[in-house]
């Protein structure tokens, strides 16, 4: 997920070789070639197919792997690995064109067989693609010919060319794809060549690449866990820049010359997830209480500084469906303590408030953890590292609450999902999705994405906080980085060097 540990009031001045225990002598100055980018976590995995983390994404997405299809910068789908396709006229048939002479970076073929290996793993019953449930319309797929494949949909998907440009939907070849967790194989612009865990993923230009190449020639992402150490790492030159930066370092880089700040939007819907499934959480009550509770401005300014934006449900502000519904439960903690005491709460409750390693969400909990107990809510803060926090929270359930971006685009169908870790099981919103997701009519799909909005915002089933900014700091030589965020990654295909 996006963001960062939180910065104390002052900087340490730490060596960063003496930090991750290696040495930077070679890499000290950054060659016209190479790029050195600081990220916040490690990946727990490199297989964009087989994990939910976003940090997965950053490094692989575009980069390592391809899918047929691409997001770009702003949101729209282009060609990737297919370089047409034709759509049949029941909306059910897709017809893909394959791009020729692609090679998987272990020198193998790239071709129809491996798109359909790709689908059927990812579709078959023990998949663990954490995004499999938006590829349930996929009722065959069915090669030609080497460079022709046909999907057929059980129902219209006015987002199906739209997932498949994610990276849960990315190229993979059945000679490689069991080792992708640790040495990744994909198509694309960029070949894996090491990750010394703890410390930093590499990777090199594929020369044989089947599209025009990229101007970088390496690049390593770089894990740097706190603000202070990556604000020392920049200063000194160790990393060239970092997608998305604490917001409240950006001023020690805003009147820099030898920085640019690029601010931009994400897709991360910053929320207060809340366990539906478990008392008190399962009363409808007692989840408006805690939105009245809520003091979203103070949130925003206390784990942001200021950038994010307010939200009432889970949908990206920027997006042409959105609708603000942050009216809905406005800030009120006496209407909050009403409703405690009616729904049996009097004197409120005790919960425990799970939190992943980003500053974001630690100093959320922080803030909200006061707002709380202002309404007789007695919040136990405790801090996770992320591979802890996937276990338990996402997987296991095992939480009261927790404070999480996701970053997912237009991902309001997890609400659907009664199993997803929400706990959220309303059939009214499960069949508004099932339509949503089988109508290609724009005008009709924002319609009912504005019902969607409107019922999770009703039912208060998460708290909904803030929608996360894109604050990118880089060296000012550096162009061609992406200013918004409209799916994970961190493409290299356009950055470059200038003079």
């Amino acid at each position: 997920m996006v963001g960062e540990a939180g910065m104390g009031k002052a900087f340490r001045v730490i060596g960063l070789a003496a930090l991750l225990g290696i040495s930077w002598s070679s890499l000290a100055v950054a060659a016209s070639t190479e790029i050195r980018i600081g990220v916040a976590l490690e990946p727990p995995t490199l297989d964009p197919t087989a994990g939910a983390a976003e940090a997965i994404d950053i490094i692989g997405y575009q980069n390592i792997f391809e899918g047929l299809t691409r997001i770009d910068q702003t949101g729209a789908v282009q060609p990737g690995l297919a370089q047409s396709w034709t759509i049949g006229a029941d909306g059910l048939s897709y017809t893909f064109t394959l791009q020729p002479d692609v090679t998987f970076h272990d020198g193998t073929s790239f071709d129809a067989q491996d798109v359909k290996f790709t689908f059927d793993r990812l579709l078959a019953a023990d998949s663990i693609n954490a995004q499999k449930t938006l590829f349930a319309p996929v009722a065959s797929v069915v090669v030609n010919d080497p460079l022709t494949i046909t999907f057929t949909l059980s129902r219209p998907d006015g987002l199906f060319l739209f997932n498949l440009g994610r990276g849960d939907a990315v190229i993979v070849a059945p000679e490689s794809a069991a080792n992708n967790a640790t040495a990744p194989m994909g198509t694309g612009p960029f070949s894996f060549v090491q990750w010394d865990k703890g410390s930093r993923v590499v990777l090199e230009q594929y020369g044989p690449h089947w599209g025009e190449l990229p101007a970088l020639t390496r690049a390593s992402y770089v894990f740097i866990g706190d603000t202070a150490t990556m604000t020392n790492a920049l200063l000194a030159g160790d990393i060239d820049g970092t997608n998305n930066f604490a917001a409240e370092a950006l001023p020690v880089f805003e009147a820099n010359p030898q920085f640019k700040v690029l601010v931009g939007t994400t897709e991360g819907e910053t929320i207060l997830s809340t366990n539906n499934a478990k008392a008190p959480f399962n009363d409808l009550k007692v989840r408006q209480a805690m939105a009245h509770a809520i003091d979203r401005n103070a949130i925003i300014q206390g784990a942001t500084y200021g950038y994010g934006v307010p939200i009432g449900s889970h949908f990206a502000p920027h997006h042409p469906y959105y609708v603000d519904l942050t009216g809905t439960y406005p800030f009120d903690p006496d209407r909050a303590r009403a409703l405690l005491a009616e729904a049996g709460y009097p004197d409120g409750f005790s919960a425990t408030l799970k939190l992943p390693p980003v500053g974001y969400a630690r100093t959320s909990g922080q803030i909200l953890a006061s707002q709380f107990a202002a309404v007789g809510i007695k919040l136990e803060l405790i801090n996770l590292e992320w591979a802890q926090w996937l276990e338990d929270v996402l997987t296991n359930k095992d939480f009261d609450l927790s404070i999480i971006a996701h970053v997912e685009p237009f991902d309001i169908g997890i609400y659907a999902n009664s199993d997803y870790y929400f706990g959220y099981d309303n059939p009214q919103f499960q069949a508004l999705i099932e339509t949503l997701n089988a109508t290609t009519d724009d005008a009709e799909r924002k319609t009912l994405a504005i019902e969607a909005q409107t019922i999770l915002a009703r039912d208060a089933v998460n708290g909904y906080l803030f929608e996360l900014a894109q604050t990118g700091v880089w060296n000012a030589k550096l162009e061609g980085m992406w200013q918004n965020s409209p799916i994970e990654g961190v493409v290299l295909r356009d950055i470059h060097w200038v003079d």
